[in-house]
């Protein structure tokens, strides 16, 4: 007797025809149109594509969080098997806080910074589960202590605005799991953390997706995460769906000129180094009048006259959907995008002798003590040795409280050393009189991680490039300053007609680029990049790369290059250092240290850092990091890294290894290696 076949189980949510608009002063914009997809229980999926293509408005949509009176919103969303645009205020806020939670972009704004951060977690926990304070006390523990925030007992009882960003965000994925959702949507949840915390987190929510049948939506432009993790793809590009598919239906066979495009514009680590990383150039269209077609017409280099007309979504050859009225020919390999130049040599040149010399550098933070305790100190710095020669980039890689951007900010001189001495073009800049800093600082620039907190945003552009012309006398006059101020903007490929415009009117990549022109302005000739490109999409990260690099080529610029991403380090340096917990780990040329690194914890890094493409993805299980990160306020004796080793013995527990050259160039702090 045959048995009987089982139907498929029904989708956990259904997402039809989803339309969203705004109402601005400018008009209608069309957030999201005719967006249509499913996402089973246990099942991963990731949605990907620039700033303004629709992603996080969709996941807002689904939430019932959009704005009340400028949001309108039509289609239907399915959760469970209730319709959830059809729910009152009450029944949705039970759903949003039980079975479906989100984690947003930017913790900081999302974290009440009135509020200790264990009551925002124990929050949910008391009026969704019923837990006592103590049940909720004890699992906000557990909680913090499975997202890798150390000592979870006492920051509990701090606020938001005593953690970092990458701590934060922690929070945040801490309370989005805190009452094991049916769906957790998150928002960029791993842009501010490092990559060692991002696979521990990932791998986390990877579990918990199948063991509990918890399903997941990424939305995230970091294209390794979406291969490593995601079981499906969407790719949004101006308020559509352009593709979806399998993960690896989409990386290795898109069938969308939009996907092919994302997928040139990474710099991959298992790759040696192209001249130029490949760019998607142009804008994402305005959606208050979108242009008629296809969407991405205007930039993509195969259009035809057939792309004037609005291309429906096709099923493709390989069992993905694609909206392109050319994905045949894609599929018959008719389209390709052509081959740019390979080699792994920069052309920048490199002179001999040290622009920058950094020797000892030491920065302690002394931190209010509690009552009957000794008076804390922080150790953020120590014992930091490099220098930089004119025209090189180094990259500076690690952890979240390696002490990188302090080490920045010790080089800008807006923090004092504790110690250590730091030399630019001849002069000690721990020494300096307040007379020779301000005329160092002329030759001393930084761009910063967040563009829109570093940018003035009551004067326009024009203001703020040409602030420094006029504070440093580099301009004759108004005209000239104007002039500057167009050459600049053209410098870094803007229109001169964007200096009448405010921060908030333009986009992260433009804002970012603001940036650059006003550091340029001051005619520098060493830059300090604070992640200057970790929070941008992947095709504008690649424009702001080949820019720096161009600049770099053109002006003879010597760069100190911080990052968490590693693909975007190896591309840029030409050295790169490697700091954990205060003290330099590694120091080799970009090749040596990605191809054959000598320090445990280098290695893992690289083991941590995931690769865009599902196949070496699946072949390979990240290697993650085991033990608690130290506190600062009680570091380990020996070796810093001792409590996370896998090589650790006793002498490393007892004795601090010194930076000692193990091969040609080549430096590392380990006395097993």
């Amino acid at each position: 007797m045959s048995r009987p076949v089982q139907a498929p189980a029904a989708p956990l949510l259904e997402v039809e025809d989803l339309h969203v608009q705004f109402e601005t002063s400018r008009g209608i914009v069309r957030a999201v149109e005719g967006l249509s997809f499913e996402v089973g229980r246990g099942e991963v999926v990731a949605i990907v594509g620039e700033s303004g293509s629709g992603k996080s408005v969709s996941a807002l949509a689904i939430m019932r969080l959009l704005p009340r009176l400028t949001g309108r919103t039509r289609g239907r969303i399915t959760f469970d098997g209730r319709s959830l645009l059809d729910l009152g205020d009450e029944e949705m806020r039970e759903i949003r806080g039980r079975d479906i939670s989100m984690i947003f972009q930017e913790p900081m704004t999302s974290l009440n910074p009135l509020l200790t951060i264990g009551l925002q977690i124990t929050e949910p926990l008391t009026i969704h589960l019923g837990m006592t304070a103590e049940q909720a006390r004890a699992r906000a523990v557990e909680l913090l202590s499975l997202v890798g925030i150390p000592d979870p007992e006492s920051r509990l009882d701090q606020y938001p605005h005593q953690f970092s960003g990458g701590m934060r965000q922690r929070v945040m994925i801490a309370i989005g799991l805190a009452c094991n959702p049916k769906l957790v949507i998150a928002d960029e949840p791993t842009t501010a953390l490092d990559v060692t915390i991002q696979a521990q987190i990932l791998e986390l929510m990877k579990d918990l997706s199948r063991k509990l049948n918890i399903a997941l939506i990424v939305i995230t432009h970091n294209l390794g995460v979406v291969a490593r993790y995601a079981d499906r793809v969407i790719v949004m590009y101006a308020a559509k769906m352009v593709e979806q598919g399998r993960a690896e239906a989409v990386f290795h066979e898109p069938r969308h000129p939009y996907t092919m495009g994302l997928l040139r514009s990474v710099p991959r680590l298992d790759r040696p180094r192209g001249m130029r990383l490949e760019t998607i150039e142009g804008l994402v269209p305005n959606l208050t009048n979108p242009p008629p077609g296809c969407r991405f017409a205007p930039r993509c280099p195969f259009r035809v006259d057939i792309c004037g007309q609005e291309p429906p979504l096709a099923n493709a050859d390989n069992g993905s959907q694609s909206r392109c009225h050319r994905h045949a020919e894609i599929a018959g390999g008719k389209i390709a995008w052509a081959a740019s130049g390979t080699g792994s040599q920069q052309a920048q040149m490199v002179r001999e002798g040290a622009l920058l010399s950094v020797r000892h550098l030491t920065k302690h933070f002394p931190v209010r003590a509690k009552l009957g305790h000794a008076k804390a100190v922080v150790r953020a710095v120590e014992d930091v040795s490099f220098s930089i020669h004119p025209g090189e980039t180094l990259g500076l890689v690690g952890e979240s409280g390696c002490g990188k951007t302090t080490v920045g900010r010790l080089i800008l001189r807006l923090e004092q050393p504790t110690g250590g001495e730091i030399e630019f073009d001849g002069i000690n800049l721990v020494k300096a009189s307040p007379a020779e800093m301000q005329a160092v600082r002329r030759k001393i620039q930084v761009i910063f991680q967040d563009p829109y907190s570093s940018l003035n945003p009551r004067m326009t552009v024009g203001q703020i490039i040409g602030e420094p012309l006029h504070v440093y006398k580099l301009a004759a006059d108004s005209a000239a300053a104007t002039a500057r101020v167009a050459e600049l903007l053209n410098q870094v490929g803007l229109r001169p007609e964007l200096a009448e415009r405010y921060p908030h009117q333009l986009s992260g990549g433009q804002r970012q680029r603001v940036g650059i022109a006003r550091a340029l302005a001051m005619e520098p000739s060493f830059i300090v990049c604070d992640e200057a490109v970790s929070a941008l999409d992947v095709s504008i990260q690649g424009q702001i790369i080949n820019l720096l690099e161009d600049l770099q080529r053109r002006l003879g610029l010597a760069y100190l290059f911080i990052a968490h991403d590693l693909a975007v380090v190896r591309h840029i340096s030409m050295r790169v250092v490697v700091m954990y917990f205060g003290r330099v780990m590694e120091v080799a040329d970009r090749d040596t240290i990605y191809r054959n690194a000598l320090h445990p914890y280098t290695k893992v890094l690289l083991d941590a850092a995931p690769v865009p493409d599902p196949t070496v993805e699946k072949a390979r299980a990240p290697r993650l990091i085991q033990g608690e990160l130290p506190s600062h306020m009680a570091p380990p004796t020996g070796c810093v890294f001792n409590t996370r080793c896998p090589m650790a013995t006793q002498e490393c527990r007892e004795t601090i290894p010194p930076l000692v050259e193990k091969r040609p160039g080549h430096w590392a702090a380990c006395i097993k290696v």
